[in-house]
């Protein structure tokens, strides 16, 4: 999933802030779900609320305002009342002044030596009903997941 870096997500420096990730990885974990022919809405809809319960964000390199991102978001286990997502978030064009996107010999350079990997997470959501408490995922979810 394709996310440019806006203004609005930067420190002073012209550095995606930390606090802007946790949004770009409910955008993936939300993308996913889209990807698969569930959306969001028909889970609430469905009573079924799904609560982060742990994050892991491992930041290598800033990434910069206006960068285009690439955010890959993907299902590592699921069991029956949890789904565990990891990520990795990399520049895939430069931004901040510098209008040109990477040449193929660039992104080939980064890929071979990692530099263009600016971050890496892993999260885990569990299921809850409506009164708040610890739910089994549906098996039409879990079985997708």
């Amino acid at each position: 999933m394709p996310i440019r870096v806006r203004y609005v997500e930067c420190d002073a420096m012209g550095f995606a802030h930390h606090s802007a990730y946790l949004p770009w990885l409910e955008m993936g974990r939300t993308e996913l779900l889209r990807q698969v022919g569930v959306t969001y809405a028909q889970l609430e809809a469905a009573g079924v609320l799904l609560v982060v319960t742990q994050m892991e964000l491992k930041y290598r390199r800033p990434a910069r305002y206006d960068d285009v991102l690439s955010l890959t978001t993907r299902v590592t286990r699921a069991t029956r009342v949890k789904i565990e997502h990891a990520y990795e978030l990399r520049v895939s064009e430069r931004g901040g002044g510098q209008p040109h996107a990477l040449t193929a010999e660039d992104i080939a350079l980064m890929q071979d030596t990692g530099e263009d990997l600016l971050f890496t997470g892993a999260s885990t959501i569990a299921c809850i009903g409506r009164d708040g408490r610890p739910a089994p995922l549906p098996e039409w979810l879990a079985g997708r997941a």
